[in-house]
């Protein structure tokens, strides 16, 4: 934890002159996502608060909001911790994820599409795999279906979305072979694109879906073992 929280101690010029909880949760959240603080783990109020330099009530109201996300669980006497996810929740986001994502590729209308943001993402998991940064590669992956629902133009779906993928990195960061679980999937973000790069919404919806529905039964293979269905460490 004291690694975690000197790290967490570099963002405190993040909080600016007005400090509020909704600023510090969107820290905890970038490091949540970002395995500094794995599924599992208890979140103390007083290493996190000094390191942050909030107050008491200002880390409990971002803790709240963060929970109310489903990012972290309180635990009657024990505390704050970062959320292990079920299988039954796994399965939950794809159903999310396969419900909004298809309906926005569905619904993008008459080409051509501004697709600078998907192919930015594409070319970052190039990046990451020419790397071997497979960890990056999965941070790719979910940039590039964060910028595939932001074709929508809509900022309530966004926002609904990036609390969806925040839980699913949870899941992500408990699975111990990254490279087995994202570098499958970079030719098939390759493949929608060009897709929607020539115009073809329903063939990029039918290969979402596609993807979509063979991502979950993989990572629900690698997570029951891992995991089991009542989310014990």
């Amino acid at each position: 934890m004291a690694e975690q929280l000197t790290a967490l101690a570099d963002d405190r010029a993040l909080l600016g002159r007005t400090s509020t909880a909704e600023r510090v949760s969107d820290i905890l959240r970038s490091r949540i996502a970002d395995g500094y603080f794995p599924p599992g783990t208890r979140l103390s109020e007083d290493g996190i608060g000094g390191a942050l330099g909030v107050s008491r009530n200002t880390l409990r109201e971002a803790f709240r909001l963060l929970t109310h996300e489903r990012l972290l669980v309180h635990e009657l006497n024990r505390g704050v911790f970062v959320r292990v996810l079920t299988v039954e929740d796994v399965e939950d986001i794809y159903r999310t994820r396969a419900l909004v994502e298809c309906a926005v590729v569905r619904g993008l209308g008459e080409p051509p599409y501004r697709l600078e943001g998907v192919t930015a993402a594409v070319a970052e998991g190039e990046r990451a795999t020419a790397e071997s940064d497979w960890k990056a590669l999965g941070t790719a992956n979910i940039h590039f279906h964060r910028e595939l629902v932001a074709l929508a133009g809509s900022e309530r779906t966004d926002e609904l979305m990036r609390s969806v993928f925040a839980e699913l990195r949870l899941a992500f960061h408990v699975v111990d072979d990254p490279r087995r679980l994202h570098e499958p999937y970079l030719a098939r973000n390759q493949e929608i694109l060009r897709s929607l790069q020539a115009g073809d919404r329903r063939g990029a919806e039918e290969l979402l879906e596609t993807y979509l529905a063979d991502s979950l039964e993989r990572i629900v293979e690698v997570y029951r073992r891992r995991v089991g269905e009542e989310g014990a460490p």
